[in-house]
């Protein structure tokens, strides 16, 4: 049988310059081409070069080619089938095959127990064992929802939370993981190096209530009475690490350890240019040779083929349905690690169409062959960009739906596939399929998320972060923290530098600046200000009510506020337990928040030394 080898070229006029991906079109041989400063070219090897060529026309476009001499049908081309697997694949092991034949033949592997720390949908609650903090957790848990807990001691948290508590415990000394919510894993956010990824596993969202402990000079009680109750003044000092190390160094370290989990408000790149960087992806082709076609495709880096004139990724081939195929594809090898995209909503590819329809196909399994979650899409001519929710992505094998399959995790991701057929599933057609020549230039792929962007990060800070030194204020009329902010380490100035890192970080986030913290019950009317100038009291739970609201509201996404409940200093708040106050609709005070407002700008004015 004689193979064939194309060589496909566009007409002169074209100077694109074209990167060769190393590896991904090396199927006879020719490992990485590159074609700097000439005429773009693509070329495909299906096994070795042969000297005999006759010319031949498709689609009123000329190639030059062996091809079999057999009537109806085109050589296949075995190499380039084992080449394509081991690509993907590696080198064949006897013991994979044999590890996958037994496997086949005994049925699936008994499930595994399942660690708490995988789930997703997490709440991260930092701060746990505080006022705030613990409250957070018991509403979180009321709303039956998943939770998570950060915390530095234990026994206190046992003690507090409960036995069943999912603990992520952080000191210096050797982590371990909690499996079934009873061996905890230990950690501490001023030290950075005990913050690892897999701490954070399926964490979506934090409402971070850490703060710097602050107690009466003469001492309190084991359960910090003194402290807590809010209303009368004892003189106070710093208890244990500083305001800088907690308030500032400690947020910089927890906003590191969770940003990859939690969700940036520009998404997460996957693959392609932002900027000046490039993310890159091993994309190799994935065609109909594996089922005896031969169509051909390869995936390329053109260097000013993009928009603008800059780079961008480059799928193209020539499809053909000889041999009953009919599709040429590009996936990625398997990631080292999966990709965890449970944060986000969705992929978005920025591509320049050409009206035809393609598909992407997701999978989460590191198998060869296995279901791929499919969402197939349309596309027009032009520079565009294509929003696929995981929602649409549906549970495809071989081109027939699974009905029974799991649902898609968003949280194992291992692969990407990008593909053009003839073929849609359950014998469906593409009524855009041509035969021949396709180019599909995409410059990059991201995770999304979906409008209207709802907080990632809820942080309890402190009403009083920008007046310590506002030009023209009266200290004797401010709470004791700004008065005492030097004396206290700087609370309140490296309070407001952890502030600023939330809202550098590009995660959504709300900053809840409470006044003064009673142990008073929820349910007081309530008072929402913005630029840091009411003083006041509220009650830790109804702080923590709000945190959790916050979470869902999109009207409070990227807003800085302080709150204090109408209840005076000089007269306590009580409920009657018979008659409690009606739950508040939270969302009706976050319509009222604006955007840019933090109490800053009075500083901005007067540029002041912190």
């Amino acid at each position: 049988m004689e193979s064939c080898y194309f060589t496909v070229t566009k007409p002169s006029s074209s100077s694109s310059t074209i990167l060769n991906f190393q590896g991904v079109s090396s199927f006879g041989g020719r490992s990485s081409q590159k074609s700097l400063g000439a005429p773009s070219y693509l070329s495909w090897p299906l096994s070795r070069p042969e000297k005999k060529h006759q010319n031949f026309v498709y689609r009123q476009k000329t190639f030059k080619g062996a091809i079999l001499a057999e009537a109806g049908k085109q050589g296949w081309d075995f190499g380039r089938f084992i080449k394509t697997l081991y690509f993907f694949n590696g080198p064949p092991s006897p013991a994979k095959f044999f590890e996958s034949l037994i496997e086949k033949l005994t049925g699936p592997s008994p499930s595994k127990p399942v660690n708490s720390m995988d789930s997703s949908g997490i709440t991260l609650v930092t701060g746990a064992t505080g006022g705030v903090g613990r409250r957070v957790v018991d509403v979180l848990r009321n709303k039956k929802l998943s939770v998570r807990v950060l915390v530095r001691n234990e026994e206190k948290a046992r003690r507090m939370l409960g036995e069943d508590v999912d603990l992520a415990l952080i000191t210096a000394e050797k982590p371990h993981y909690a499996l079934q919510l009873t061996l905890p894993v230990v950690g501490d956010v001023t030290k950075a190096s005990t913050l690892l990824p897999e701490y954070f596993k399926g964490v979506t969202s934090v409402i971070n209530a850490v703060s710097v402990i602050v107690g009466p000079k003469e001492g309190d009680t084991p359960d910090r009475e003194k402290y807590s109750q809010g209303i009368k003044f004892f003189e106070p000092e710093i208890k244990g690490d500083s305001p800088e190390m907690v308030e500032y160094i400690g947020m910089k370290n927890l906003i590191n350890a969770v940003k990859e989990n939690v969700g940036l408000r520009t998404g997460k790149l996957l693959f392609g240019y932002e900027g000046n960087s490039f993310k890159e992806l091993p994309w190799g082709a994935l065609d109909d040779v594996v089922m005896g076609g031969v169509s051909q495709s390869t995936f390329q880096i053109d260097l000013t083929g993009g928009e603008n004139g800059g780079p961008t990724g480059l799928f193209k081939g020539i499809v053909t349905t000889a041999n009953n195929g009919g599709f040429a594809s590009i996936r990625t090898k398997n990631f080292s690690e999966p990709e965890d995209l449970s944060a986000y909503d969705g992929l978005e590819l920025r591509l320049k169409g050409d009206g035809r329809r393609y598909k992407l196909i997701v999978r989460t399994s590191s198998d060869w062959d296995t279901v791929g979650y499919t969402s197939i899409f349309d596309t027009v001519e032009g520079w565009q960009s294509v929003r696929l929710p995981f929602s649409s992505l549906r549970p495809i094998f071989r081109a027939r739906t699974v009905l029974d399959a799991s649902p898609f995790d968003p949280s194992q991701i291992t692969s990407l596939q990008l593909m053009f057929s003839k073929f849609e599933s359950d014998g469906k057609l593409n009524p855009t399929f041509k035969e021949g020549p396709f180019e599909l230039p995409v410059s990059c792929i991201r995770a999304y998320l979906k409008d209207p962007i709802t907080p990632r990060f809820v942080h309890v800070s402190s009403a009083g972060v920008t007046r310590p030194e506002r030009p023209g204020i009266d200290l004797s009329k401010q709470p004791p923290a700004v008065r005492l902010n030097k004396e206290l380490g700087f609370i309140l100035t490296f309070k407001l530098k952890g502030e600023d890192e939330i809202r550098e970080s590009g995660i959504p986030y709300t900053i809840v600046r409470p006044c003064a913290l009673t142990e008073e019950p929820a349910g007081a009317d309530l008072i929402f200000d913005q630029g840091d100038n009411i003083t006041g009291k509220i009650s830790r739970e109804e702080v923590a009510r709000i945190c959790v609201a916050a979470l869902k509201s999109p009207y409070a996404c990227d807003k800085t506020f302080e709150v204090k409940s109408v209840i005076p200093f000089s007269e306590p708040y009580t409920v009657d337990p018979e008659n409690p106050p009606p739950e508040k609709d939270y969302n009706e005070y976050f319509k009222t928040l604006k955007d840019g407002i933090t109490g800053k700008e009075s500083l901005e004015k007067t540029p002041i030394s912190v």
